[in-house]
């Protein structure tokens, strides 16, 4: 006696399954190749554009800017971002665990939400990304500052750093700002204006560089004391 075949399950929902996870596959990897390629290519060739920028010329700013080599600036002004921003730029490898899980911590008891990205993350954002958070963006952040440790090294991330970061409203870089300032570059800048530059560099579009008065004059003050410890106990000597 014939008995009637079980249907057989339709194949399709597994092609198609099987075909977004090719292409999610190839997108991915085109993602790896372009984004390497990218930091090989700002390696040799200084950025000439972000996305920072971009957004002040859509909001109808003009740009100003001015590259110069790390070995131009004058040291004092590296010494004031490593002062500000990151005591243990020289030391690790991107990333500053303590100070990410300290932030953390604090943002986690409320109030003012506070960061602790290290200036290779900074500089993997400012040159690469967008501004603002978001876990997605983070995430992008977090893979370029692994890649341009590993392509860059410490020298070439502050020097892009310090010429591509904000320094005030439609200004960027620390010779753009040290101009707009003080009226001269940032080669033949003081402990104090360096100082001063650095604690604007959170808030660009908020803070004075020159003749900065309440949070920003005491803060540009604390820099401008750690400037000589950052110098004593070599934590800019892979600079």
């Amino acid at each position: 006696m014939a008995t009637n075949a079980a249907p057989a399950r339709p194949k399709k929902p597994r092609r198609i399954v099987r075909r977004l996870f090719v292409w999610g596959l190839k997108l991915f990897l085109l993602f790896v190749v372009a984004s390497l390629l990218w930091v090989v290519a700002y390696r040799f060739i200084n950025p000439p554009v972000t996305f920072t920028m971009m957004g002040d010329w859509f909001e109808g700013r003009s740009i100003t800017k001015q590259w110069m080599p790390l070995n131009e600036i004058d040291p004092a002004m590296a010494r004031a971002a490593i002062a500000a921003e990151d005591s243990d730029f020289c030391s690790h490898s991107g990333f500053d665990y303590a100070a990410i899980a300290s932030a953390a911590a604090r943002n986690a008891q409320g109030g003012r939400t506070r960061g602790g990205s290290t200036i290779s993350q900074q500089t993997a954002k400012n040159a690469f990304l967008w501004q603002g958070g978001g876990f997605f963006r983070k995430g992008l952040e977090a893979w370029f500052t692994v890649l341009i440790e590993l392509v860059w090294g410490k020298q070439r991330i502050m020097e892009v750093y310090l010429n591509v970061a904000e320094t005030g409203i439609g200004t960027y870089g620390v010779n753009a700002g040290s101009q707009r300032y003080f009226g001269h570059g940032a080669s033949q800048m003081s402990n104090r204006e360096a100082a001063q530059i650095a604690a604007v560099l959170p808030l660009p579009k908020k803070r004075a560089g020159k003749s900065p008065s309440g949070f920003t004059a005491r803060y540009a003050s604390t820099i401008q004391r750690r400037i000589s410890v950052v110098s004593n106990e070599g934590l800019d000597d892979c600079l």
